[in-house]
Protein backbone atom coordinates (compact mmCIF):
# COMPACT_ATOMS: atom_id res chain seq x y z
CA UNK A 1 0.00 0.00 0.00
CA UNK A 2 1.28 3.46 -0.98
CA UNK A 3 2.26 5.71 2.23
CA UNK A 4 0.75 8.91 2.60
CA UNK A 5 2.47 12.01 0.49
CA UNK A 6 2.24 13.70 3.90
CA UNK A 7 5.26 11.41 5.79
CA UNK A 8 7.29 13.94 3.80
CA UNK A 9 6.22 17.57 2.41
CA UNK A 10 8.05 21.02 1.38
CA UNK A 11 6.59 23.54 2.92
CA UNK A 12 5.26 26.56 0.99
CA UNK A 13 7.35 29.34 0.83
CA UNK A 14 6.88 32.55 -0.77
CA UNK A 15 9.12 33.51 -3.82
CA UNK A 16 10.76 29.93 -3.57
CA UNK A 17 8.22 27.43 -4.43
CA UNK A 18 6.60 28.35 -7.60
CA UNK A 19 6.05 25.72 -10.63
CA UNK A 20 10.08 25.89 -11.66
CA UNK A 21 11.21 24.84 -8.18
CA UNK A 22 8.63 22.07 -7.86
CA UNK A 23 9.50 20.24 -11.00
CA UNK A 24 13.08 20.65 -9.95
CA UNK A 25 12.48 18.95 -6.12
CA UNK A 26 9.68 16.38 -8.13
CA UNK A 27 12.77 15.15 -9.73
CA UNK A 28 14.61 14.15 -6.52
CA UNK A 29 11.33 12.36 -4.88
CA UNK A 30 8.54 11.11 -6.37
CA UNK A 31 6.60 10.25 -3.15
CA UNK A 32 7.29 13.51 -1.49
CA UNK A 33 4.18 16.26 -0.99
CA UNK A 34 4.73 19.72 -2.53
CA UNK A 35 3.15 22.67 -1.82
CA UNK A 36 2.54 26.09 -3.67
CA UNK A 37 3.64 29.62 -2.21
CA UNK A 38 0.59 31.09 -0.39
CA UNK A 39 -1.80 32.57 -2.91
CA UNK A 40 -4.35 35.16 -1.64
CA UNK A 41 -8.42 35.40 -1.98
CA UNK A 42 -7.68 38.75 -3.25
CA UNK A 43 -4.99 37.58 -6.24
CA UNK A 44 -6.62 34.58 -7.09
CA UNK A 45 -10.66 35.99 -7.35
CA UNK A 46 -9.28 39.66 -9.03
CA UNK A 47 -5.89 38.67 -10.97
CA UNK A 48 -4.45 36.40 -13.19
CA UNK A 49 -6.35 33.24 -11.60
CA UNK A 50 -4.56 31.00 -14.84
CA UNK A 51 -1.13 31.96 -13.98
CA UNK A 52 -1.46 31.89 -10.43
CA UNK A 53 -2.22 28.55 -10.64
CA UNK A 54 -0.52 27.54 -13.27
CA UNK A 55 1.44 23.95 -12.48
CA UNK A 56 2.89 20.85 -14.42
CA UNK A 57 1.34 17.73 -14.15
CA UNK A 58 4.78 16.40 -12.84
CA UNK A 59 4.60 18.11 -10.17
CA UNK A 60 1.76 15.80 -8.53
CA UNK A 61 1.11 15.34 -5.62
CA UNK A 62 0.87 18.99 -4.99
CA UNK A 63 -1.22 21.01 -2.35
CA UNK A 64 -2.36 24.61 -3.12
CA UNK A 65 -1.96 27.29 -0.26
CA UNK A 66 -4.82 29.86 0.50
CA UNK A 67 -4.34 32.95 2.55
CA UNK A 68 -7.45 34.78 3.78
CA UNK A 69 -10.16 34.92 6.02
CA UNK A 70 -13.13 35.62 4.43
CA UNK A 71 -14.97 31.90 4.60
CA UNK A 72 -16.72 32.43 1.10
CA UNK A 73 -13.49 33.65 -0.87
CA UNK A 74 -11.66 30.60 0.57
CA UNK A 75 -14.41 28.71 -0.73
CA UNK A 76 -14.53 29.95 -4.05
CA UNK A 77 -10.85 29.54 -4.04
CA UNK A 78 -10.58 26.08 -3.24
CA UNK A 79 -12.88 25.80 -6.02
CA UNK A 80 -10.44 26.87 -8.73
CA UNK A 81 -7.99 25.07 -6.87
CA UNK A 82 -9.54 21.84 -7.21
CA UNK A 83 -10.63 22.65 -10.51
CA UNK A 84 -7.16 23.41 -11.71
CA UNK A 85 -5.83 19.94 -10.89
CA UNK A 86 -4.55 20.38 -7.12
CA UNK A 87 -4.67 17.41 -4.57
CA UNK A 88 -5.12 19.59 -1.60
CA UNK A 89 -6.04 22.92 -0.54
CA UNK A 90 -4.25 24.28 2.31
CA UNK A 91 -5.21 27.35 4.99
CA UNK A 92 -2.36 29.75 6.04
CA UNK A 93 -2.54 30.52 10.17
CA UNK A 94 1.25 30.66 10.11
CA UNK A 95 2.42 33.63 8.26
CA UNK A 96 3.56 36.37 10.62
CA UNK A 97 4.35 39.08 8.03
CA UNK A 98 2.82 42.48 8.31
CA UNK A 99 1.24 42.60 5.23
CA UNK A 100 -0.44 39.47 6.07
CA UNK A 101 -1.55 40.56 9.20
CA UNK A 102 -2.82 43.65 7.50
CA UNK A 103 -5.00 41.17 5.55
CA UNK A 104 -6.27 39.57 8.85
CA UNK A 105 -5.07 35.93 7.76
CA UNK A 106 -2.03 33.79 8.61
CA UNK A 107 -0.70 33.49 11.99
CA UNK A 108 -3.02 36.63 13.90
CA UNK A 109 -5.67 33.54 12.70
CA UNK A 110 -4.70 31.93 15.63
CA UNK A 111 -6.43 34.13 18.22
CA UNK A 112 -9.55 33.41 16.02
CA UNK A 113 -10.23 29.68 15.90
CA UNK A 114 -13.83 30.42 15.40
CA UNK A 115 -13.14 32.07 12.33
CA UNK A 116 -10.67 29.20 11.02
CA UNK A 117 -12.81 26.91 11.61
CA UNK A 118 -15.94 28.66 9.41
CA UNK A 119 -13.82 29.05 7.08
CA UNK A 120 -12.48 25.16 6.72
CA UNK A 121 -16.42 24.29 7.06
CA UNK A 122 -16.88 26.42 4.20
CA UNK A 123 -13.60 25.22 1.83
CA UNK A 124 -14.65 21.36 2.73
CA UNK A 125 -18.44 21.65 1.83
CA UNK A 126 -16.84 23.43 -1.63
CA UNK A 127 -14.29 21.08 -2.50
CA UNK A 128 -14.30 17.28 -2.55
CA UNK A 129 -10.46 16.97 -1.88
CA UNK A 130 -8.72 17.32 1.31
CA UNK A 131 -8.76 20.84 3.17
CA UNK A 132 -5.98 21.03 5.94
CA UNK A 133 -4.31 23.80 7.84
CA UNK A 134 -0.72 24.84 8.63
CA UNK A 135 -0.39 26.64 11.83
CA UNK A 136 2.44 28.07 14.84
CA UNK A 137 1.39 26.69 18.25
CA UNK A 138 -0.07 30.52 19.32
CA UNK A 139 1.26 33.67 18.80
CA UNK A 140 1.97 36.66 21.00
CA UNK A 141 0.98 36.15 24.90
CA UNK A 142 -0.77 32.87 24.35
CA UNK A 143 0.06 29.93 26.17
CA UNK A 144 0.80 26.97 23.38
CA UNK A 145 -0.74 24.26 26.02
CA UNK A 146 -3.54 25.79 26.36
CA UNK A 147 -4.11 27.67 22.86
CA UNK A 148 -3.07 24.67 20.43
CA UNK A 149 -5.49 22.13 21.96
CA UNK A 150 -8.52 24.33 21.85
CA UNK A 151 -7.38 25.61 18.13
CA UNK A 152 -6.96 21.64 16.95
CA UNK A 153 -10.52 20.55 18.43
CA UNK A 154 -12.70 23.44 16.83
CA UNK A 155 -11.11 23.51 13.51
CA UNK A 156 -10.90 19.18 13.66
CA UNK A 157 -15.04 19.63 14.38
CA UNK A 158 -15.55 21.92 11.63
CA UNK A 159 -13.75 18.90 9.34
CA UNK A 160 -10.17 19.51 8.90
CA UNK A 161 -8.49 15.84 9.19
CA UNK A 162 -4.62 17.54 8.42
CA UNK A 163 -2.89 19.88 10.43
CA UNK A 164 0.79 20.75 10.05
CA UNK A 165 2.72 22.28 13.10
CA UNK A 166 5.12 25.07 13.06
CA UNK A 167 6.15 24.43 16.36
CA UNK A 168 7.01 27.66 17.65
CA UNK A 169 5.22 30.63 18.58
CA UNK A 170 4.52 33.63 15.95
CA UNK A 171 5.66 37.09 17.62
CA UNK A 172 3.24 39.65 15.97
CA UNK A 173 5.28 42.42 17.10
CA UNK A 174 8.47 42.76 17.29
CA UNK A 175 9.86 39.91 15.53
CA UNK A 176 10.21 40.19 11.22
CA UNK A 177 9.15 37.03 9.55
CA UNK A 178 12.99 36.22 9.23
CA UNK A 179 13.34 35.91 13.23
CA UNK A 180 9.97 34.21 13.60
CA UNK A 181 11.58 31.07 12.17
CA UNK A 182 14.21 30.87 14.26
CA UNK A 183 14.09 33.13 17.58
CA UNK A 184 11.15 31.70 19.40
CA UNK A 185 11.73 28.47 20.53
CA UNK A 186 10.41 25.15 19.01
CA UNK A 187 8.55 23.11 21.33
CA UNK A 188 8.62 19.36 19.62
CA UNK A 189 6.99 17.72 22.61
CA UNK A 190 4.33 19.92 22.19
CA UNK A 191 2.68 18.94 18.89
CA UNK A 192 3.99 14.95 19.64
CA UNK A 193 1.39 15.04 22.87
CA UNK A 194 -1.46 16.78 20.93
CA UNK A 195 -0.67 14.15 18.36
CA UNK A 196 -1.08 11.06 20.93
CA UNK A 197 -4.35 12.63 22.47
CA UNK A 198 -5.85 12.89 19.05
CA UNK A 199 -5.24 9.47 16.55
CA UNK A 200 -7.73 9.95 14.73
CA UNK A 201 -6.14 13.13 13.11
CA UNK A 202 -3.42 13.69 10.75
CA UNK A 203 -0.16 15.67 12.58
CA UNK A 204 2.60 17.08 10.25
CA UNK A 205 5.84 18.38 11.88
CA UNK A 206 7.11 21.96 10.67
CA UNK A 207 9.90 23.92 12.23
CA UNK A 208 13.90 23.30 12.38
CA UNK A 209 14.32 20.18 10.43
CA UNK A 210 17.35 19.94 8.44
CA UNK A 211 18.63 16.48 8.11
CA UNK A 212 16.33 13.71 6.85
CA UNK A 213 17.67 10.75 8.69
CA UNK A 214 16.69 13.03 12.13
CA UNK A 215 13.77 13.91 11.24
CA UNK A 216 12.65 10.46 10.32
CA UNK A 217 13.65 9.78 14.10
CA UNK A 218 12.16 12.88 15.12
CA UNK A 219 8.62 11.97 13.24
CA UNK A 220 7.98 8.76 16.14
CA UNK A 221 4.46 8.68 16.39
CA UNK A 222 3.51 11.63 14.10
CA UNK A 223 2.20 11.12 10.47
CA UNK A 224 4.73 13.20 8.79
CA UNK A 225 7.30 16.16 8.62
CA UNK A 226 7.64 19.37 6.39
CA UNK A 227 11.17 20.53 5.58
CA UNK A 228 11.10 24.21 4.39
CA UNK A 229 14.52 26.32 4.48
CA UNK A 230 16.59 23.02 4.10
CA UNK A 231 14.91 21.33 1.03
CA UNK A 232 15.47 24.90 -1.09
CA UNK A 233 19.09 25.33 0.38
CA UNK A 234 19.91 22.17 0.28
CA UNK A 235 18.27 20.81 -2.62
CA UNK A 236 20.34 17.05 -2.63
CA UNK A 237 19.41 16.00 0.69
CA UNK A 238 15.13 15.31 -1.10
CA UNK A 239 17.21 12.66 -2.83
CA UNK A 240 16.79 10.40 0.35
CA UNK A 241 13.49 10.86 0.83
CA UNK A 242 11.75 8.21 -0.50
CA UNK A 243 14.12 5.52 0.68
CA UNK A 244 13.70 6.91 3.94
CA UNK A 245 10.01 7.90 4.50
CA UNK A 246 8.66 5.87 1.63
CA UNK A 247 10.25 2.48 1.51
CA UNK A 248 10.94 2.94 -1.87
CA UNK A 249 14.10 1.02 -2.77
CA UNK A 250 14.14 2.67 -6.09
CA UNK A 251 17.81 4.44 -6.43
CA UNK A 252 17.36 8.01 -6.27
CA UNK A 253 18.64 10.14 -9.71
CA UNK A 254 22.23 11.07 -10.62
CA UNK A 255 23.11 14.24 -11.03
CA UNK A 256 23.26 13.95 -14.94
CA UNK A 257 19.44 12.91 -14.89
CA UNK A 258 18.89 15.89 -13.40
CA UNK A 259 20.28 18.33 -15.62
CA UNK A 260 19.31 16.54 -18.36
CA UNK A 261 15.74 16.58 -17.17
CA UNK A 262 16.19 20.59 -16.48
CA UNK A 263 17.94 21.35 -19.79
CA UNK A 264 14.96 20.12 -21.26
CA UNK A 265 12.60 21.80 -18.61
CA UNK A 266 14.80 25.05 -19.21
CA UNK A 267 14.49 24.40 -22.94
CA UNK A 268 10.53 24.30 -23.25
CA UNK A 269 10.78 27.81 -20.66
CA UNK A 270 12.40 29.42 -22.68
CA UNK A 271 10.67 28.63 -26.17
CA UNK A 272 7.53 29.82 -24.01
CA UNK A 273 9.33 33.49 -23.79
CA UNK A 274 10.69 32.48 -20.09
CA UNK A 275 14.14 33.61 -19.09
CA UNK A 276 16.87 31.18 -17.77
CA UNK A 277 16.90 32.86 -14.55
CA UNK A 278 13.63 32.55 -13.32
CA UNK A 279 14.76 29.07 -13.20
CA UNK A 280 18.02 28.46 -12.43
CA UNK A 281 17.59 31.10 -9.16
CA UNK A 282 16.15 27.87 -7.30
CA UNK A 283 19.04 25.23 -8.37
CA UNK A 284 22.22 27.31 -6.38
CA UNK A 285 21.85 24.77 -3.66
CA UNK A 286 22.12 21.60 -5.60
CA UNK A 287 25.77 21.88 -5.16
CA UNK A 288 26.09 22.86 -1.64
CA UNK A 289 29.63 21.78 -0.12
CA UNK A 290 30.50 20.20 -3.39
CA UNK A 291 34.00 21.34 -4.83
CA UNK A 292 32.89 24.04 -7.35
CA UNK A 293 30.17 25.08 -5.46
CA UNK A 294 30.66 28.62 -6.00
CA UNK A 295 31.43 28.12 -9.25
CA UNK A 296 28.22 26.57 -9.96
CA UNK A 297 26.04 29.71 -7.89
CA UNK A 298 28.25 32.26 -10.35
CA UNK A 299 27.48 30.95 -13.60
CA UNK A 300 23.75 30.37 -12.94
CA UNK A 301 22.76 33.68 -11.07
CA UNK A 302 25.63 36.14 -12.59
CA UNK A 303 25.95 34.92 -16.16
CA UNK A 304 22.10 33.65 -15.92
CA UNK A 305 20.56 36.85 -15.74
CA UNK A 306 21.95 37.60 -19.32
CA UNK A 307 18.79 38.28 -21.65
CA UNK A 308 19.91 35.54 -23.99
CA UNK A 309 21.09 32.77 -21.15
CA UNK A 310 20.12 29.50 -22.07
CA UNK A 311 20.28 26.34 -21.06
CA UNK A 312 23.95 25.76 -22.29
CA UNK A 313 25.09 27.17 -19.04
CA UNK A 314 22.94 24.58 -16.80
CA UNK A 315 26.21 22.12 -18.24
CA UNK A 316 28.69 24.95 -18.05
CA UNK A 317 28.10 25.37 -14.27
CA UNK A 318 27.80 21.52 -13.56
CA UNK A 319 31.15 20.85 -15.34
CA UNK A 320 32.18 22.49 -12.67
CA UNK A 321 31.28 20.89 -9.81
CA UNK A 322 33.13 17.79 -8.46
CA UNK A 323 29.54 15.79 -8.05
CA UNK A 324 29.33 12.30 -6.67
CA UNK A 325 30.70 9.27 -8.79
CA UNK A 326 27.10 7.05 -8.18
CA UNK A 327 23.38 7.58 -7.37
CA UNK A 328 24.79 7.96 -3.73
CA UNK A 329 23.34 11.48 -1.65
CA UNK A 330 24.76 14.32 -3.17
CA UNK A 331 25.44 15.39 0.96
CA UNK A 332 26.91 12.15 1.73
CA UNK A 333 30.43 13.72 1.47
CA UNK A 334 31.65 17.17 3.34
CA UNK A 335 34.18 19.80 1.54
CA UNK A 336 36.31 21.26 4.38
Amino acid sequence: MAQSPHRFSVAPMMDWTNRHTRFFHRLMTRHALLYTEMVTTGALIHGPREQLLAHNAAEYPVALQLGGSDPAALAECARMGADAGYQEINLNVGCPSDRVQNGSFGACLMKDPELVARCIAAMAEAVNIPVTVKCRIGVDDQTPADVLPDFVDRVAAAGCRTFIIHARMAWLQGLSPKQNRDIPPLDYPLVHRVAAERPALTFILNGGLTDIHAAWAEMGDLDGVMFGRAAYHTPGILRDVDQVFFDDPTPPPSVDDIIDAMVAYTDQHISSGGRFIEISRHMLGLAHQRRGAKAWRRILSEQGRAVDADSSLLRLAAAQVDWPDTAASLVESRVA
